[in-house]
């Protein structure tokens, strides 16, 4: 069994074997199922859909993206549609407003670099330049950058959200207070990357189930006794 190396809270450890990740990630795909890769849409559609998706629930995205979808035949008739009018579109997907001119924004910066409103050229680059065009993009951050990458062209890259984090800097993987975009580079040296994919999907799912925010249910977790909040909790407690 791996053994959790413990420290204190504000501290972290700086390298990690990669055993110790196969034992989080098989621990967790024991309890929810291995996660089998589905290639989700086109890179530009996944990219628009992610902007919708920021700062609401996946519920009220999905359904906006449904909804600009059916309302515009083309990326074209998005970027000529009076702002006002798309934004009523999206609606419910929340900030409206802001999200649409977003979009057009980063429509029409596709048409600039490639001449269509197309990611086409993606596949040609390596992850590095690949994330650093998409970042480069208006409104476009680690975590969306990440998304495109990993679910639209099947690379190897972590995204990050908030149970990703959650989960990690709980287990000791990472410092807390180097925070969720930092945490995207962090996190992609340390999980092996034939293991990004489900690292990201089983820690998702463990965020939403048991490592909640605010208060963790440890007596369920499946990686209670490797995980450094866990010890550093329990022991707190004992000696109150």
């Amino acid at each position: 069994m791996v053994k959790a190396k413990l420290m204190p809270d504000h501290e972290a450890p700086t390298t990690f074997g990669s055993e110790l990740i196969c034992t989080i990630v098989e621990r967790l795909e024991a309890q929810y199922g291995v996660p089998k890769w589905r290639e989700r849409q086109d890179p530009v559609d996944e990219l628009i859909s992610c902007i919708l998706s920021q700062h609401t629930s996946d519920v009220n995205s999905l359904r906006a993206f449904a909804e600009l979808k059916r309302a515009y035949s083309t990326w074209d008739d998005v970027i000529n549609a009076p702002v006002e009018d798309l934004a009523k579109v999206i609606r419910r997907g929340g900030l409206a407003n802001s999200k649409a001119a977003r979009i057009q924004q980063v429509l029409l910066q596709l048409i600039q670099d490639q001449g269509d409103t197309t990611l086409a050229a993606l596949h040609t680059m390596t992850d590095e330049e690949a994330r650093l065009y998409l970042m480069g993009l208006p409104g476009v951050g680690p975590k969306t950058a990440a998304i495109v990458l990993c679910f639209a062209l099947g690379r190897n890259v972590m995204p990050v959200d908030t149970h990703v984090f959650r989960v990690s800097w709980r287990l000791g993987l990472i410092e807390k207070k180097i925070g969720e975009a930092k945490a995207h580079d962090a996190l992609q040296a340390l999980v092996p990357e034939e293991l990004t994919y489900r690292y990201h999907v089983a820690t998702i799912t463990h965020g939403r189930t048991v490592c909640k925010a605010p208060v963790p249910h440890c007596p369920s977790c499946v990686l209670s006794d490797i995980c450094r909040w866990n010890i550093y909790e329990s022991r707190s407690s004992r000696s109150n």
